[in-house]
C-alpha cells in the first residue's frame, strides 16, 4: 500500500477543491458520511473505473482525428502515395483529403461522431461532434471536442502539443442508463512523434496528455479531477496502447494518473499500478491493468481489469462483458470483495 494522503490533500487539491468538499459536508444524500456504505463504495469504483475508461476512449477519438487529415497530421503526399482513402474505424486510421481545403467533414473515422477539419488562416481546428448514436452497443454520447493546433505545428512531429476542450460531453451507459457529463481542458503532446498508420514499421510511439476536467454526476454533484497520463502505442496484432500515469505527489507516491474530488465529497488519488491495456484485436477494450485508489479517509481499494465473472484473468471476450476485481480496504484492515463489469 503506498503512502495516505491524509495529510496531504490540501496540497493536492486543484483551487477550490477545498470549497467543494466544505460545501459537500452537509449534502443530505451524497454526505462523507455515505461514503463508506457498500453500495457508495462500490458507486466510486465504478465512477473511477468509467470515467478512466471514457478518457481513454476521448485520447482514442482524438488520435484518430489527428492521425486523420494530411493539413493536419503533416503527412507528406509521398508518404501516403498508392494508400488511397483508408476509413477503418479506431486508432491509426487516415482518411486522404485533397489539400488546400478551407473545411473537411468526415463521418467515417469515429462511429458515433463527425468530424470536422477547419483551417483560417493558418489557425487549424478539428471539431468532433457526438451525434448519441449506439454504434458500440454499450453507451451513447453526445457533446463537443475541439482540438486547436497552433501555426507550424504538425501532429507527426516529435514535441507537437495541442488544446483539446471537451464541453458538455455525455455518456450514458446502456445497461442501467447511468449518466456522466465532462467538461475540461486538457494538453496532447506527441512526444515521440510519428503516425499510427505507420506503427507496424516503428518501435513505439509516445503520447502524453494532462490537464483537468469537471464532472456531473447523475445526482447533480459537480465534482473536479486533474488528470496526467502517458501512452505507449505498439504494434501486436493491431494497435496497442499502453497507459501509466505521470504524476508524484507531495507523499512522494508515484504512477498517479487522476486526483481530486469524488461524488462523495472523499479527496483521492487514482494510481495505476499495473498499466492498463487496450488493445485493437479486442475491440479497443480494457484487457488488463491494476488502479490502486487512495483516499484522505484511509479508505483505499484496489481496482483489477481483464477479469471473468469469477474474478480471474480472461482472454479476449470481444463485445461480451468483463469484469473488475475492486478490493477495498477500510482504515481497521477490514477488506470487502467484489466483481463488478464494465
Amino acid at each position: 500500500m503506498k503512502t495516505t494522503i491524509q495529510s496531504q490533500f490540501v496540497a493536492l487539491m486543484i483551487v477550490g477543491a477545498v470549497g467543494l468538499f466544505a460545501c459537500n459536508k452537509n449534502a443530505s444524500s451524497n454526505s462523507s458520511s455515505d461514503a463508506t456504505t457498500t453500495s457508495a463504495l462500490q458507486t466510486s469504483a465504478d465512477d473511477q473505473s468509467q470515467i478512466s475508461y471514457e478518457s481513454d476512449a476521448v485520447d482514442d477519438d482524438e488520435t484518430t482525428a489527428l492521425n486523420g487529415n494530411i493539413s493536419v497530421a503533416g503527412a507528406s503526399i509521398n508518404s501516403i502515395k498508392g494508400m488511397g482513402s483508408v476509413t477503418t474505424d479506431g486508432m491509426g486510421a487516415v482518411q486522404v483529403d485533397s489539400v488546400g481545403d478551407s473545411t473537411v467533414t468526415n463521418t467515417s473515422l469515429i462511429c458515433d461522431a463527425t468530424i470536422t477539419y477547419a483551417d483560417t488562416n493558418g489557425a487549424r481546428t478539428v471539431t468532433i461532434v457526438y451525434n448519441g448514436s449506439n454504434c458500440n452497443g454499450t453507451r451513447t454520447r453526445t457533446g463537443t471536442i475541439t482540438i486547436s493546433i497552433p501555426n507550424g505545428v504538425w501532429w507527426k512531429d516529435a514535441g507537437a502539443a495541442v488544446t483539446v476542450n471537451i464541453s458538455n460531453l455525455t455518456i450514458t451507459r446502456l445497461r442501467d442508463n447511468k449518466t456522466w457529463i465532462i467538461n475540461g481542458t486538457r494538453t496532447y503532446t506527441n512526444v515521440s512523434g510519428g503516425l499510427l498508420v505507420d506503427l507496424p514499421n516503428l518501435d513505439s510511439i509516445v503520447h502524453t496528455i494532462s490537464g483537468s476536467m469537471s464532472i456531473t454526476f447523475a445526482n447533480g454533484n459537480v465534482r473536479e479531477w486533474d488528470f496526467a497520463r502517458q501512452r505507449v502505442f505498439s504494434y501486436n496484432d493491431g494497435v496497442v496502447a499502453t497507459t501509466t500515469g505521470m504524476h508524484t505527489d507531495t507523499a512522494g507516491n508515484t504512477n498517479v494518473a487522476m486526483w481530486g474530488v469524488n461524488r462523495y465529497g472523499i479527496n483521492f488519488e487514482n494510481l495505476i499500478t499495473e498499466p492498463k491495456v487496450i488493445a485493437q484485436s479486442c475491440e479497443y477494450r480494457l484487457t488488463a491493468g491494476q488502479d490502486e485508489i487512495l483516499r484522505s479517509d484511509n479508505w483505499d481499494a484496489m481496482i483489477t481489469y481483464g477479469l471473468d465473472g469469477n474474478g480471474d484473468a480472461t482472454g479476449c471476450p470481444g463485445t461480451g462483458t468483463y469484469y473488475y476485481k475492486l478490493v477495498v480496504t477500510s482504515p481497521k484492515g477490514v477488506t470487502y470483495t467484489y466483481i463488478l463489469p464494465y
